[in-house]
């Protein structure tokens, strides 16, 4: 990725003229004042810039914004006549008489004029302004024109404070400024990634984003082509909050006080939190004493706190029916709470004692709880002696998830693919390296003390087709578990919805916009995704209008906190529930906002041994939460006229909009697009009504597992010779489900059951293989090969008699050993794009690969016999790859910035490296090996070995450590002889 960056204008690219050279080169987007001073100053005519004023004047009001923006942009037009080549747009020169123009409204506004006046690509856009303070405000200035940002206000106050005292000692105020542009380029990269987007210059002017609460004259004038789909403020709304800001700046008084903020951390008489400390305690308080009475009082502040406007759902109201229900004949809550989920919050994340009450507490509800992507302790899976289980029958995947064995998923009832990651969309669920202690490393197949990155989806869904594949796989994985899938509420999720339902699913969730708990940086609380009543109307609409909303179910989450919250996700389309926040809260948690730095005063999301005995939470307090959600729901329902949930999912027309008058602000917003309900037949289901054909009758495992009943059922070995053809997908997983559901983590003995194959194998070939299964095949393989790899074997070998180079010829398609967690694969051949990734535990040999080898490895061993493509090791964090690098080129195609190059000159590293060598020569006859092993001591120099930084600092601490403790204890039996 890349943050370099060209601006100025852009003459015809094909033409190599020297004016296409007539561009200012930065290294990264944020100016320096000293920068933009540069830039000022620069005398070549081929550079002449002019400033142009983001002002407005006091006295025009709230309507004198709009004139200046359209005068501002006529300024713009007229500058390019005159020659101007940059244009530098700045809100200096603020004072009584002068507001600034919103920098965003003013960038946008003058790139979009210029777009429509086709002379954009005549002049460069510098913005000049105080307003930028967070990452976010920097992506959205770039991405709606701005070639480059010059916070004035950030670096002025950070004089301000060096001359003050308020920098720590020994920093600067240079320094800091460093600081500052090296925080916010870092998170503007990240930002970038989850978008798929890898450099600057593609993100400029692109708007990714979608609008909330702006009205569509506004949208179309100045933000032309983003979605809002709510209506809401326009320009002279916006000139209003700006002149009253204004005019608190300005307005005389004894002593001025700025605000504290509090946009994370709660602060009294500042930014309003759903989740306040009177909120939190009534909900406490009532749990731990199953108070309904309080609950009562819990409720009506959080549903009251609603018509802060702080939430979508709190402009609802609900049509109740004439003549209510009995309480009686509605569904009882033991029904309902089944219905219920705790989020995707990992043992990681949050601390073992969380992590098992809500499971604890989810089971005896008969409801479910979820992994979240850190894997599980096998210890979890059984039951207690007195009934209950810790098992959290949610189980978080994708392939390439932290601690995914074939044992592990066949201990599931649901599986949940992970497309949206963390607590917001493209969110990694990272984990810091001080939170991973000895226990989550050995979960997460990883090093204690090693920070974790988990891989975004697309490096094995590129497609609804992918996506089918990993559901299709999920489902042999465990054929009696349902497979789930995790979405985010944003423009579109409707349709893909709609695919993911035809791609087999048995339940989609929309995630909803608030939230995030555990491990997730404070960068991403904000700003990511949409509220999920946006997403749930458009995914429920979507799929009843396609019938498909008959085959999937459909599940929402985002701060869900009462029964109200219940039905009204009911109506617009819901049948399942997730609560992640309010469940921690009833645990515990008073929302310090320390969840990252694993400083959590109560235990709850923290690793630390001493803090986590603090925790006092007990799943009874969980328990007693999800009967008040429910009987709520339950009085709302009777109230409404409906006896079952079924009866209420998707009618929205229960529900009808408050009168939004009491706030000036939300007068504009409609939210007649969620109520739209969808008009079909009487026939087209609205909830779901019947399972998935996942197409499992007629797979090969079928024919495998009777074969394989001596094996399964006695442990006894079983060889077999098949043919097999690329419609066979997902080849031995079934097989591996059925030996992880018996034998456990350990399966069977090496190679028990070996089977041969002869022919082109499908997708997913030897997915979740169990340990103790041989998977030969002789021929190739398609994409995804060894996918999760659980501690099975599997060797490729091109057809006998063949006339091409294996060395040089691709074998094993992309994807191959995505998540592998152990086992071992001797290929004989070169693989596809993206080989290993995430690989965490497998032992593997291959001749050549493609691009983006090793990303994200945590553990286990490559050997690569080949060339590489570029930008290997990306991301990774542990384990080892040895790389024959004979055309001393692999420098170049490494990527660096996790690890370094070293020469193979340890002896453990030889022996590894050559005891791998020889197995490839025994299973597969690779030639080059045997040139390797019979030419050792000169082929050994042309090896490097790809070592991770942290992993190596990790290990080399390790190693001192023991030494050191070897030493104590010879002394100590030095001085007892």
């Amino acid at each position: 990725m890349s943050l370099v960056t060209n601006i100025g204008p852009k003459p015809n690219l094909i033409a190599e003229t020297p004016e296409a050279c007539r561009r200012i080169k930065l290294q990264q987007p944020i100016l320096t004042n000293a920068d933009l001073q540069k830039i000022r100053t620069i005398g070549d005519s081929n550079f002449k810039n002019k400033t142009l004023p983001l002002l407005f004047r006091v006295a025009e009001g709230p309507d004198g914004l709009g004139v200046a923006v359209e005068k501002l942009c006529q300024q713009a037009s007229q500058a390019i006549q005159d020659g101007e080549k940059f244009l530098i747009l700045s809100d200096r020169g603020v004072n009584e008489e002068w507001a600034p123009i919103p920098s965003l409204l003013g960038i946008a506004a003058v790139h979009h004029h210029l777009v429509r006046q086709e002379t954009r690509t005549e002049v460069g856009l510098i913005l000049e302004t105080g307003e930028p303070r967070d990452v976010h405000q920097f992506a959205c200035l770039i991405g709606y024109g701005a070639g480059a940002v010059n916070p004035y206000l950030v670096f002025e106050t950070l004089v301000d404070m060096e001359r003050d005292g308020y920098l720590p000692e020994g920093l600067d105020a240079s320094t800091a400024e460093g600081k500052f542009i090296k925080a916010v380029n870092k998170g503007l990269l990240k930002i970038f990634s989850k978008m798929g987007i890898s450099t600057v210059q593609s993100y400029c002017g692109a708007q990714i984003f979608e609008a909330l609460g702006l009205n569509h004259e506004l949208i179309d004038r100045y933000f032309t082509g983003t979605s809002s789909r709510i209506e809401g403020i326009g320009i002279r709304e916006i000139g209003e909050e700006t002149l009253r800001r204004h005019n608190q700046a300005y307005k005389p008084v004894p002593l001025r006080q700025l605000d504290f903020g509090g946009e994370v951390h709660y602060r009294i008489q500042s930014e309003h939190h759903n989740w306040n400390p009177e909120v939190i305690y009534k909900l406490q308080h009532s749990t731990r004493n199953n108070d309904v009475k309080t609950y009562d009082e819990y409720s009506t502040l959080v549903n009251e706190e609603s018509k802060r406007r702080s939430t979508l759902r709190g402009m609802f109201d609900f049509k109740f029916a004439s003549q209510p229900l009995p309480l009686d004949e509605v569904e009882p809550a033991k029904e309902i709470v089944k219905r219920f989920t705790t989020g995707a919050m990992s043992f990681g994340a949050i601390s073992k004692e969380a992590h098992e009450t809500l499971a604890l507490a989810m089971n005896r509800l008969g409801a479910k709880s979820n992994t979240g992507e850190g894997g599980e302790d096998p210890e979890r899976f059984g039951q207690l002696p007195n009934g209950d289980s810790k098992n959290s029958y949610i189980k978080q995947v994708a392939s390439g998830r932290f601690g995914v064995t074939a044992h592990y998923l066949v201990n599931a009832r649901e599986l949940q693919i992970k497309m949206a990651q963390g607590a917001k969309p493209g969110e990694g669920g990272q984990l810091p390296g001080h939170k991973v202690d000895e226990i989550i490393a050995k979960l997460r197949y990883s090093t204690p003390g090693v920070g974790l990155i988990s891989p975004p989806p697309h490096h094995d869904i590129y497609s609804i087709e992918d996506l089918a594949q990993l559901i299709f796989d999920l489902k042999n994985s465990n054929t009696q578990a349902a497979v789930s899938v995790k979405l985010v509420a944003e423009i579109g999720v409707g349709t893909v919805a709609a695919g993911v339902s035809k791609a087999h699913a048995d339940k989609v969730l929309i995630s909803g916009d608030s939230g995030g708990t555990g491990a997730s940086p404070l960068s991403s609380i904000k700003y990511a995704g949409i509220p999920w009543e946006i997403g749930l109307a458009e995914t429920h609409q979507t799929l009843v209008l396609n019938d498909l909303r008959g085959r999937i179910r459909v599940e929402t989450d985002g701060q869900m906190k009462t029964g109200r919250d219940v039905v009204i996700a009911t109506l617009l389309g819901a049948e399942e529930f997730g609560f992640s926040t309010a469940p921690l809260i009833v645990e515990g948690c008073i929302m310090m906002r320390k969840c990252h730095l694993n400083t959590c005063p109560v235990g709850v999301a923290t690793q630390d041994p001493e803090l986590r005995k603090r925790f006092n939470g007990q799943p009874d307090h969980v328990v007693n939460y999800f009967f008040f959600v429910a009987e709520e729901a339950r009085r709302l329902m009777a109230q409404l006229g409906f006896r079952t949930v079924n009866e209420m999912i998707g009618r929205v027309d229960k529900l009808k909009v408050q009168k939004a008058v009491d706030h000036w602000k939300a007068k504009g917003v409609d939210l007649s697009p969620l109520l739209v309900k969808p008009d079909v037949s009487s026939d087209i289901a609205t909830y779901c009504v019947q399972e998935q054909d996942h197409g499992l009758a007629t797979i090969l495992d079928n024919q495998l597992v009777k074969l394989c009943q001596p094996a399964i059922e006695k442990g006894e070995s079983v060889s077999l010779d098949l043919p097999i053809r690329n419609v066979n997908r997902t080849t031995g997983t079934v097989l591996s489900s059925h030996i992880a559901r018996k034998y456990g983590l350990e399966g069977l003995p090496a190679d028990t059951v070996r089977i041969n194959f002869k022919g082109s194998a499908g997708q997913s070939f030897g997915a979740f293989l169990s340990p103790g299964i041989t998977l030969r095949l002789e021929g190739e393989s398609n994409d995804y090969l060894g996918k999760g790899l659980s501690g099975g074997k599997i060797i490729v070998v091109p057809p006998e008699g063949v006339t091409f180079n294996p060395e040089e010829t691709i074998l094993i398609g992309n994807t191959s050993l995505y998540g592998a967690t152990g086992g071992e694969g001797y290929f004989y051949g070169t693989a596809g794009e993206r080989f290993a990734v995430r690989n965490s535990g497998a032992h593997a040999v291959i001749e050549g690969t493609g691009d983006h080898g090793c990303e994200y490895m945590t553990g286990g061993v490559i050997v690569v016999l080949g060339k590489t493509g570029r930008n290997f090791a990306a991301g990774m964090s542990g384990g080892d790859a040895y790389v024959l690098n004979e055309d001393g080129k692999f420098e170049l195609r490494c990527n660096l910035g996790m690890v370094e190059l070293e020469s193979v000159v340890l002896p453990e590293d030889k022996a590894t490296l050559r005891t791998l060598l020889e197995s490839h020569v025994k299973y597969t006859g690779s030639r080059k090996a045997k040139e390797v092993l019979e030419n050792w001591e000169a082929k050994l120099s042309k090896f490097v070995k790809v070592m991770p930084i942290d992993y190596k600092r990790v290990l080399q601490e390790r190693r001192a450590a023991t030494a050191k403790k070897h030493a104590r204890r010879e002394k100590e039996m030095a001085g007892r002889g």
